[in-house]
């Protein structure tokens, strides 16, 4: 197994402490990778908010200790996470990529990109009985609730990917194109893809937003203007 592949790197920071104590408590009482890479996988699909309107330019917004730290992040930055515990356990962890249509995608969050089209969706692969499983942490159990929503469910055996339809077999998630796997977040290779299919000046734009503000998330700037929308054609 390429040594790679359970060492630390810049951004999947598996040697920081607060990332180490995390991955321990998680695991406490288990012994078996596979059970390990469960718990730890619904440890960050539940624990860590979903947030698609994360900073994303810098490689400290993917860093697996700034994730934790934070609470909330967008896919490649659970994807990080989760990366970094497997290596804190000894399990082989890195981290893919892949572009994919969302049918069921917000439409505030369809007109702000211009696509129903992610590219560069982020999830983890760890090795585990002698071949590679992916884990995609991204939805946290309440938003697909609320969306009904498929869970992601992992066994650490198979695959776990974003399901095909919604509850109600709506078209909901479909894989378009893979982009091979990594053992560090390639950033510079995100944001050249980002701007290759959202426009350059939309990428650049946001990344203003981010600089200007000062906020790792826009999430808060986009639900109150979504409220105060809400309680203008109230009151009109």
């Amino acid at each position: 197994m390429d040594i790679k592949y359970i060492s630390p790197t810049p951004i999947i920071d598996s040697d920081n402490r607060q990332v180490i104590d995390y991955a321990m408590k998680k695991t406490e009482g288990c012994k078996e990778q596979v059970d390990q890479a469960v718990k730890i996988f619904y440890a960050v699909r539940d624990e860590i908010l979903y947030d698609p309107y994360h900073a994303f330019y810098l490689p400290e917004h993917h860093r697996a200790s700034s994730v934790l730290k934070s609470k909330r992040g967008y896919c490649v930055c659970k994807a990080s996470l989760l990366c970094a515990l497997g290596r804190v356990l000894k399990i082989p962890s890195r981290i893919g990529f892949a572009s994919i249509i969302n049918h069921l995608a917000p439409k505030q969050f369809t007109r702000l990109l211009g696509t129903n089209l992610f590219v560069y969706h982020g999830y983890t692969e760890f090795y585990l009985q002698g071949k590679w499983v992916k884990a995609t942490p991204a939805f946290n159990s309440d938003l697909c609730k609320k969306n009904r929503l498929p869970l992601n469910e992992f066994n650490g055996y198979e695959d776990c990917i974003f399901s095909s339809c919604d509850l109600d077999k709506k078209p909901f998630m479909e894989y378009v194109k893979n982009h091979g796997v990594y053992a560090d977040v390639p950033v510079n290779t995100i944001l050249d893809a980002w701007k290759e299919t959202y426009g350059e000046d939309s990428v650049n734009k946001w990344i203003d937003f981010f600089e200007k503000s000062g906020e790792i998330s826009a999430f808060g700037l986009i639900h109150r203007n979504r409220s105060q929308a809400h309680d203008s054609t109230v009151q009109g």
